[in-house]
């Protein structure tokens, strides 16, 4: 922060003080022109993403497949939790990761026209700029926007989306597409892109497809693959989002000692959301886990309504989300000035040192998968129990089974599972983002010692697969997780990183 009325930011300077002159053409969705605080960099169609790339991925996908095909991907609808209550709008991923369009109801169809790897043309479908609409619901892009901002080649209202998608099959013989819905939910697909409730004569766009004698292929895989290998740009947006996170959850740490510490599940919930946001991400990636003491042995436990008791430890599993792009961070420490238990720091060392062990895992040339590392850690928090007392006749059943029941990891992008069709067999490569999280879940069970009982742990990490062990990069490693750093921590009672408490304002990624 610096000059009354300005932030500043490096050299770049915006007055917050008084609005500048509209623009000339206003948006739903952010752009330069319209949000240059959020999207500082020009040309950059949403953060650190520039339309260049979007472009580029367009041609990676379309390169392999034959002439005279078309990828149809269907954009996602405005979905109601009751009446007119909406949820938070979630674009189609696979059309977001092409396009990065985010406005509901809308299509993007790329066809390859010849034989040269560039011959690729954007068909975007939208819902035109409707100024009764607009006045309940705000400016939209429509059809100009996205020939302007987003590079569409050719343009089409939304509404006449079955004449056109015929118009496109007739002239290719191939389509790449998903029928997500399945013929069971026929009729709801049908209705998608029918906006005025009518049916078209046309007929709807699946049957379309289906009736087709076009050969029909499933386009999903094909993104996933390129989705799984991230590129320099989106490696960036993510660690911006690990380091948000991390420093989030840091601040939530130091609140165990400070003068105004966290009493339930619930605000300790919301004061990570708000510190995600302040921090500069647009939103929480997921539903946290919040959990006071045993309510950590539910994996997924989203309740987050108990009391934070002083003599139990804390674990969350929360992250924000910023660009698209979510961060995964598991940490539990003591809910206590006084630091940890001796059993509670027995269990948290035991994870901690697998975390680290796997994460030192993730470079190419060790030719490992997901599976295997999963396989390692099983070894390894099983070495690790039976140094501890009461320990000793564990077995790795009794790990997998009881108190180790989830997997060591997912691969983390736009979703936070992302892309679950890429087996875990596959040999890991650079550019890959996965999670490392292992975890210890001592039940309230007789067969484990009294004093471990009700004790729940997980330590996970965002990591970049590397070429090497040098390029092995930990998008979460601001956050703290050595035991005598949390402590210290706690002891302080406040988070002292310069600018830490700031609110950002211009998110130059």
């Amino acid at each position: 922060m610096g000059l009354r009325g300005s932030v500043l930011l490096g050299s770049r300077c915006l007055s917050i003080q008084t609005r500048p002159p509209l623009s000339t053409y206003n948006t739903g969705q952010p752009t330069h022109e319209t949000r240059p605080h959020y999207l500082p960099t020009p040309g950059n169609l949403t953060p650190g993403i520039s339309a260049l790339e979007y472009y580029t991925r367009r041609l990676e996908l379309m390169k392999d497949l034959p002439p005279k095909s078309i990828a149809i991907l269907q954009g996602n609808q405005v979905k109601y939790s009751s009446g007119s209550v909406f949820y938070d709008f979630q674009q189609d991923n696979d059309l977001f990761y092409l396009t990065g369009w985010l406005e509901p109801d809308s299509m993007a169809v790329l066809e390859k026209k010849g034989l040269e790897g560039d011959d690729v043309i954007l068909h975007m479908l939208v819902p035109p700029k409707n100024p009764r609409m607009e006045l309940w619901e705000g400016e939209k892009l429509g059809l100009q926007g996205a020939y302007d901002f987003f590079n569409a080649d050719l343009v089409e209202d939304i509404n006449k989306a079955p004449q056109y998608i015929d118009l496109l099959i007739s002239l290719n013989d191939y389509i790449y597409w998903d029928d997500r819905l399945g013929k069971r939910n026929a009729s709801k697909f049908s209705n998608f892109f029918n906006l005025g409730g009518k049916e078209s004569k046309s007929g709807t766009i699946q049957t379309i497809i289906e009736k087709s004698n076009k050969t029909k292929i499933a386009l999903s895989p094909l993104v996933a693959k390129q989705r799984s290998i991230k590129s320099e740009a989106e490696i960036q947006v993510m660690q911006a989002a690990g380091q948000i996170s991390g420093r989030a959850i840091n601040k939530a740490i130091a609140k165990v000692g400070s003068p105004s510490p966290l009493y339930t599940e619930k605000t300790l919930a919301k004061y990570l959301e708000y510190e995600f946001v302040k921090g500069g991400c647009d939103k929480q990636a997921y539903i946290p886990v919040v959990a006071s003491g045993k309510n950590a042995l539910t994996i997924h436990y989203t309740r987050n309504d108990d009391l934070l008791y002083r003599d139990e430890m804390v674990f969350i599993d929360a992250g924000g989300k910023l660009g698209g792009y979510c961060a995964d961070i598991s940490r539990t420490w003591p809910n206590s000035p006084n630091g940890f238990s001796e059993p509670q720091k027995d269990i948290y060392q035991v994870v901690l040192d697998v975390n680290k062990k796997c994460i030192e895992l993730c470079d190419e040339t060790k030719e490992m998968s997901v599976h295997d590392i999963h396989e390692h850690s099983v070894k390894l928090l099983t070495q690790g129990l039976k140094n501890l007392p009461g320990f000793a006749a564990v077995t790795p059943t009794d790990v997998v089974t009881t108190l180790y029941p989830h997997y060591i990891g997912h691969h983390l992008g736009l979703d936070l599972h992302d892309i679950p069709s890429i087996s875990r067999f596959q040999k890991l490569v650079q550019g890959n983002v996965i999670t490392i999280e292992p975890g210890l879940y001592i039940p309230q069970d007789d067969k484990w010692p009294k004093h471990y009982q009700g004790i729940g742990v997980r330590v996970e990490d965002d990591i970049v697969v590397g070429k090497n062990s040098d390029d092995i990069l930990n998008l979460s490693a601001g956050c703290i997780k050595e035991v005598e750093d949390i402590e210290a921590l706690i002891s302080k009672g406040e988070v002292t990183t310069p600018g830490a408490h700031e609110e950002l304002i211009i998110l130059d990624i």
